[in-house]
Parts: structure tokens; sequence; C-alpha cells
């Protein structure tokens, strides 16, 4: 459901595994408003740095779409640069950034704005990946997108890592992960075969 121009003031998340299309997803949402002459802000966390490392310009998707963003160290640099006027605020990679993130959606939203929050639900050992999914309690709406399993070509709802790495955040594509379903996912395992 695109809540354009329902009532005022929403959170809506959008969770799933790399590859599912969370950002596209963003981008779809936030371009529609833009069409409908709304004010519309994107953000994006500094980490994510996987497009040339650039700091400032676009959220990007892996199918290539994008739109124009604010790249930021922190959730509480959003909350400064909210411009007067605006009606609705993207912010992709959610899980990137720390608890404060959930209080900021929330207090936008209750000030009237549209909030859309893109991220991944669990990280490369399947566990809830924080704060997502206290973004997804607090949420008007949740949208849950899904991958292909790169193995059986079934619903992919995990993100499989392909290399040997004990760190939690670790910034990469198709060369270091690759969407797997419940059943194919085997975490913490690397598969040799797709490394070399």
């Amino acid at each position: 459901m695109d809540l354009i121009s329902a009532r005022p003031g929403t959170l809506e998340v959008i969770a799933g595994c790399m590859f599912s299309g969370k950002s596209e997803e963003l981008i779809r949402r936030l371009r529609r408003a833009v069409y409908a002459k709304l004010k519309v802000q994107a953000f994006k966390p500094a980490i994510d740095d996987r497009w040339d490392g650039e700091k400032n310009g676009e959220i990007r998707s892996h199918d290539a779409r994008r739109i124009s963003s604010v790249t930021v160290e922190s959730a509480r640099e959003i909350e400064a640069l909210i411009e007067p006027g605006t009606s609705v605020v993207g912010i992709d990679e959610a899980q990137f950034f720390d608890g404060y993130v959930v209080e900021l959606c929330n207090a936008l939203s209750l000030r009237g704005l549209r909030v859309i929050a893109a991220g991944l639900d669990l990280d490369y050992l399947g566990n809830p990946f924080d704060p997502m999914p206290q973004l997804m309690a607090t949420a008007d709406e949740v949208t849950k997108v899904l991958a292909v399993c790169m193995q059986c070509g079934g619903p992919g709802s995990r993100s499989q890592r392909l290399v040997r790495s004990d760190e939690r955040v670790l910034i990469g594509d198709e060369s270091i992960y690759e969407p797997r379903c419940r059943h194919c996912f085997a975490p913490g395992e690397v598969d040799v075969a797709k490394v070399s």
C-alpha cells in the first residue's frame, strides 16, 4: 500500500535480505511522492560506501535505480537536516544506524511526516539486525521483500556471506553475499567454490 496522501505522519519499513529490492522499493516510493509534488529528502549512512566511495549524492539499487540523497554519519544528523516543508523522509540501510534512528523515525512521523526506512532485517548469521526489529515493531506498515535463492531458486530471505569474516558489518556486493532461502542458508559457513 502506498501512503502518498493518506493520513499525515506514518512510518513505513521495507525489510529483507541482500538483493531483495529494498532500495529499489524505497526509491520507487520516494519517486511517487515527488510525482505527487511533495517535498522529499533522502538519507543514507556514510558507512555504506559501495558506490565508488561516494559521500553525498544518491541512494542506488543494484538494478541501477537512483535518487538524490544526503550521506550522514548518524541518525542524529538527519534530524538537523530536515528542511521546512519536507513531507517525506527516506532512510536507506537503516540497520547501519544506532537505536536513535527508531526514536527519530517515530518523532518525525508524529510531526506529520511520512517516513520510509529500508534495511536488512537479519545479519549474516540470521539474527535480527538491530535496530530493524524495533523499527518494524513501531511501524504503521512493514513490507518484507524477498530475493531469489541462488542455490534452489526459491524465495530468498537470508544473506549468505561468501567470505570468511567474524565482523557483523562487512560492506559488500555479490562478491561477498548472495541471497538464500531459509533451507539453503548456512550461517557462518563459507562456500569455498564460490570464493575462488
